[in-house]
């Protein structure tokens, strides 16, 4: 199969040669044959010309959640993967949040054989602990072997330290990942938003961001101890980007992200006690916010992450305080992006990451097995349903002015446009 990409912009800041240039691209059996000013098809070219055309390497997210098995009525992985490919996203790391958990080899290998064949790479994560309850470490050497990328109990947090120790000492021996959620569920209590001015005005518990901040330390204070590989997922205080940055200056082998979502919204959003905005972690300040973005810019936050958690009607169609938390982030993650950022660097932001999880690094150049994202950075619009490729339709940007729309993805020999 031959496709000919005519008169598209590569955004690449790796190559100087190529970066901002406008070139047509041949591909040729899944591989990138040739980049030149001017390609001419044969009659046998599939010829993709699109209005304002820009390409990169495929988008890659660290954070994203369907429902399979368990939860199908939010996402099946079909769908689930068909929706990061509509998104621009060709590799994705899947967090473990289903029935049953995923705490041994053989619920890695299904998420791994159930996702062959679709065009976006899935790479699973495993439970850090037996069924995620935070008592008995999985069995991380074997999902490690099977195909996991790192372990994590999904938005739970550890509570028994000497856990987190054991864990990151044990996964030294096979160059393991391991997660903790930044959350000390004693200090966070029964909250369900940030803890402040407007939780006090609306009457809902709050969340201090100590809790946050409180687990970081403890978390970093452990790991100074242990050695090995933490990540830190979904911060979302000012305090925990500092906590981080010190302990990056001492040379821990840390790294952490940020939901998209926590870049945007703060929680004067929460007025009209919409549940689609009840997340976890909550939506900050704008003191919060401001220095997440700073945290971005100065290389703290490592990478962004849609955090997409798709929750079926029932479960966010109640009152506030019973609502599940979660919002859906990979359809509005570039869009959403660009009303912070400028285009070059949404791009490296969304490319970033893959080495962290020892995913092999993508390149954009002749003779490379073609993993293309199609974009047009420019086109603004409202979005609404009729942008929502997932089964639940749970967005907080619903209704919002984004910037750019991706129009798919190239993945060797298979492509969704």
């Amino acid at each position: 199969m031959e496709i000919l990409l005519k008169s598209a912009i590569i955004v690449n800041n790796a190559s100087a040669a190529l970066h901002l240039k406008k070139r047509d691209i041949l591909i040729k059996n899944g591989t990138i044959e040739k980049i030149a000013t001017k390609i001419d098809a044969s009659p046998k070219t599939n010829v993709i010309s699109l209005e304002n055309l820009h390409v990169s390497i495929g988008w890659f997210d660290s954070g994203v959640s369907f429902g399979e098995p368990g939860y199908e009525e939010r996402e099946t992985l079909s769908n689930g993967l068909k929706t990061a490919a509509k998104s621009g996203f060709t590799d994705i790391v899947l967090n473990p949040n289903s029935i049953p958990s995923v705490d041994n080899s053989s619920a890695i290998t299904f998420l791994v054989n159930a996702s062959q064949n679709q065009i976006t790479n899935l790479y699973p994560l495993g439970n850090l602990t037996m069924k995620a309850e935070g008592n008995d470490l999985s069995e991380m050497f074997d999902m490690n072997n099977a195909g996991a990328v790192g372990f994590y109990d999904f938005k739970h947090s550890i509570s028994n330290a000497n856990l987190v120790k054991i864990a990151l000492q044990y996964a030294q021996n096979f160059d393991g990942l391991v997660y903790s959620f930044p959350l000390d569920t004693k200090i966070a209590g029964k909250g369900v938003v940030n803890e402040g001015v407007v939780s006090t005005k609306l009457g809902l518990k709050g969340i201090p961001a100590l809790s946050e901040e409180l687990q970081i330390a403890r978390d970093l204070f452990i790991l100074e101890y242990t050695g090995g590989k933490l990540h830190i997922p979904t911060i979302s205080t000012e305090k925990s980007v500092k906590l981080i940055a010190d302990a990056k200056k001492k040379g821990l082998n840390v790294s952490c992200s940020v939901a998209i979502h926590n870049l945007i919204f703060i929680d004067d959003v929460l007025d009209d006690f919409d549940t689609n905005y009840k997340v976890s972690p909550p939506l900050r300040t704008s003191k919060d916010v401001k220095a997440l973005v700073k945290g971005i810019k100065d290389g703290v936050i490592d990478f962004v992450t849609s955090d997409h958690i798709p929750m079926n009607i029932e479960n966010k169609r109640v009152e506030f305080d019973n609502a599940e938390y979660g919002t859906i982030g990979l359809e509005s993650a570039f869009g959403a992006l660009q009303s912070i950022f400028d285009m070059e660097t949404t791009v490296d932001l969304l490319t970033k990451g893959r080495e962290r999880y020892g995913i092999k690094g993508v390149d954009f150049k002749e003779g490379e097995k073609a993993n293309i994202t199609l974009f047009n950075p420019d086109y603004e619009y409202d979005f609404d349903n009729s942008n929502i490729s997932s089964t639940s339709k749970n967005s907080m940007f619903l209704n919002k002015r984004l910037k750019g729309n991706v129009y798919g993805v190239i993945l060797g020999n298979k492509k969704v446009l």
